[in-house]
């Protein structure tokens, strides 16, 4: 989900964490034995899990799919003794049960609405300041402090709809996969920075232990010139899942985009292997700026569906007010939210959630 914010180094001033925010989650990584790292998997939550990895060397990844929730799903492999700490990054709800039954050091960096637990070091600028929505990869370059993963962070920083104040560093890095950007889906849908925005985010899909086998693989990359063009033999490898899932994301974004109409409103739901709603929705928002978007995945008896807006279109409040009377969760950012309900109440969703417009 994205933050919806453009950063143009000295013109805008934001608090994000403090330096000793940054240095505590530092020490807790460097001090951690072996740490188990949860993520978000979208290049946010991933590119911040690659960025704590590359600081220390070691420890194990697990993505958060599905439901952008750390629940008792996780608490089985969380409470294995092997491992001394838990690193949540990008995930926008923990349950207090989980942190009640690992019974471990639980160490959470996020930028959703702010929630309180017990016995949890959380960092979260928007704590402090609620319009500080740094992306999770933002603040975990912050806490790894290597250039050599700038690439990294401006990954999964432009996945999120945010260019940094350091774009000017990465663009003179980079010339080649960065252009002329004034706004953040620019980047993403008009260089070759997108294209690894878009690879980071397809070679989490698919059956999970190829997922697994990808991520493990980008632990290891250290060029993305090795993934764009290909020149080793991990990188062949990621490239081609790229393409393989890229097939299927066409077929889905070209229904959707044949679903515009003259109303403000563009819904359009698929049934599929994939989720793509995530991709789909900011890659329209992205075409038709003015409208309101939601694009759903019907997969057993739900639409799971991602939503979004901009300007005076802002989403949340409206989508937490259409699930009052109705059986399903969501949640997000003002302007990009994921929400699921029961395929049979996905009409009377619709019908709440658009008259509030």
């Amino acid at each position: 989900m994205f933050s919806n914010k453009f950063l143009n180094s000295g013109k805008l001033q934001f608090k994000m964490l403090t330096q000793e925010q940054y240095g505590e989650i530092r020490k807790e990584l460097q001090e951690s034995e072996n740490p188990l790292f949860l993520f978000h998997d979208d290049p946010d939550g991933l590119t911040s899990f690659l960025l704590l990895y590359k600081l220390v060397q070691r420890g194990s990844g697990m993505m958060v799919k599905a439901v952008p929730k750390v629940d008792e799903r996780f608490t089985q492999t969380a409470s294995q003794p092997r491992f001394d700490k838990v690193f949540i990054a990008d995930i926008a709800m923990v349950e207090q049960s989980f942190v009640d039954a690992v019974k471990k050091p639980v160490i959470w960096i996020d930028h959703h609405q702010p929630i309180k637990l017990k016995n949890v070091k959380y960092f979260n600028p928007r704590s402090s300041k609620i319009d500080d929505n740094y992306p999770a990869s933002y603040l975990c370059y912050k806490v790894n402090g290597d250039k050599a993963n700038l690439w990294i962070a401006m990954t999964g920083i432009v996945g999120d709809w945010m260019v940094p104040e350091f774009a000017d560093e990465f663009a003179k890095a980079y010339p080649d996969l960065w252009g002329n950007v004034k706004k953040p889906d620019d980047a993403l849908y008009d260089t070759r920075l997108g294209i690894l925005v878009k690879i980071f985010s397809f070679v989490q899909k698919g059956p999970t232990p190829d997922a697994v086998k990808c991520i493990k693989i980008l632990t290891r990359i250290n060029d993305p010139y090795e993934i764009l063009e290909q020149k080793t033999p991990a990188g062949k490898y990621l490239y081609s899942k790229y393409e393989k899932i890229n097939k299927e994301y066409k077929e889905v974004y070209d229904k959707a985009k044949a679903a515009v109409a003259e109303d403000r409103f563009l819904i359009h739901t698929y049934k599929g292997t994939q989720s793509f709603s995530s991709e789909v929705s900011n890659e329209l928002l992205h075409l038709y700026p003015d409208k309101i978007i939601i694009v759903g995945r019907i997969r057993e008896g739900e639409v799971r569906m991602s939503l979004r807006g901009s300007g005076k279109n802002i989403i949340l409040p409206k989508l937490q007010s259409a699930l009052k009377n109705i059986s399903g969760y969501g949640g997000g950012h003002e302007y990009a939210c994921g929400a699921a309900v029961k395929a049979e109440d996905f009409d009377r969703f619709v019908e709440a959630f658009k008259a509030q417009f």
